[in-house]
């Protein structure tokens, strides 16, 4: 895997740290910033600087101008899609990616590919404690609507696409 790395840096609505791991570049395409790390990666949370360190080979995308980011898993992970519902990726530098994280997940599950929305529970207790505006509201609610019905259809890039990107991950 060869490419420049960047950092991705997820933060709260109130700026808090949320999470931060690096990835190499791998690529753009229609659907956007494809990003990989291969197993073994550690991935910081909250202020801790090294939280757990991946199993599986992951790549993830960054749609332009999208309040979503997408992370596909390769196996032994039980999800194969682990979606975050997410304010638009702003990029500060080439070697930097940042947004902020809504609480909300949508995923889906390797064999069954049962799919579902996680942490509702999250995002209806933080739209109150940090104030969510309405708009804000609308585009979480919206793109974890959408994100679920895509995921159901496999539609892309949530089909075969990312195989590829996957690929060179190893």
């Amino acid at each position: 895997m060869t490419g420049s790395e960047v950092l991705l840096d997820v933060r709260k609505f109130d700026g808090r740290p949320h999470k931060k791991q690096p990835f190499v570049r791998l690529g753009e395409d229609v659907y956007g910033v494809w990003l990989g790390a291969p197993a073994g990666t550690v991935i910081g949370t909250g202020d801790a600087e090294a939280a757990y360190v991946t199993e599986e080979a992951r790549v993830m995308l960054f749609p332009r101008d999208a309040w979503w980011t997408a992370l596909f898993l390769a196996a032994p992970a039980r999800l194969e899609f682990y979606c975050d519902v997410t304010t638009p990726s702003e990029w500060p530098s080439p070697a930097e990616v940042t947004m902020v994280d809504l609480d909300l997940d949508v995923c889906r599950l390797r064999g069954s590919g049962a799919v579902f929305i996680d942490d509702e529970d999250e995002f209806a207790s933080h739209r109150v404690l940090y104030g969510y505006p309405p708009e804000v509201v609308a585009r979480a609610t919206g793109a974890a609507e959408w994100l679920a019905g895509a995921l159901r259809e496999g539609a892309e890039p949530f089909g075969s696409r990312f195989h590829a990107w996957l690929e060179l991950v190893g």
